[in-house]
């Protein structure tokens, strides 16, 4: 099972949290800190994998992406395989680049509910729903459409709706 789901810049700031089990807040930002400490003291040259049962309880593992300013964490058990862990980030980042025409840290910032239906599409109660970027971005598009018509219909003068 994938436990969480941490973006956040090379300065620390999470841009993006998503724990599919409960953790307080004060442990959220716990997590988040030794998270960042573990990834920003590793060397470039060494395993995207690390053992993290210190940082978010027994039998969790972290893999991690560093591009561009941002730092890519998903944490999860044994059930999950490593290497399908690190597939399934590289397929968060293809859907966003898709989304935001080369994603970069504002677009997570002012897109924040979009970079949710992405996830959300993606990874549900912590369990792999969809690995295919085409399909992804086939139901963001959709729920794209449908915001859109949803928010013209509110547009509409209410006398007209009226008649």
């Amino acid at each position: 099972m994938i436990r969480a789901v941490i973006v956040m810049n090379t300065q620390g700031q999470p841009r993006l949290t998503k724990f599919y089990e409960y953790q307080t807040p004060e442990k959220q930002h716990e997590i988040i800190r030794q998270v960042f400490e573990v990834l920003r003291n590793r060397a470039e040259n060494v395993s995207n994998f690390i053992q993290a049962d210190a940082i978010c309880g027994p039998d969790t593992q972290l893999v991690y992406k560093h591009l561009a300013t941002l730092y890519f964490v998903f944490a999860f058990d044994s059930s999950e395989n490593e290497l399908a862990m690190l597939d399934l980030i590289q397929v968060f980042v293809e859907t966003l680049d898709k989304c935001f025409k080369n994603v970069c840290e504002l677009d997570i910032v002012f897109n924040f509910n979009k970079m949710h239906t992405v996830l959300d599409e993606i990874i549900f109660g912590g369990q792999v729903l969809e690995t295919s970027s085409e399909e992804v971005m086939k139901v963001v598009e959709e729920i794209a459409k449908l915001e859109k018509s949803s928010s013209a219909i509110s547009l509409v003068p209410k006398y007209i709706s009226r008649r």
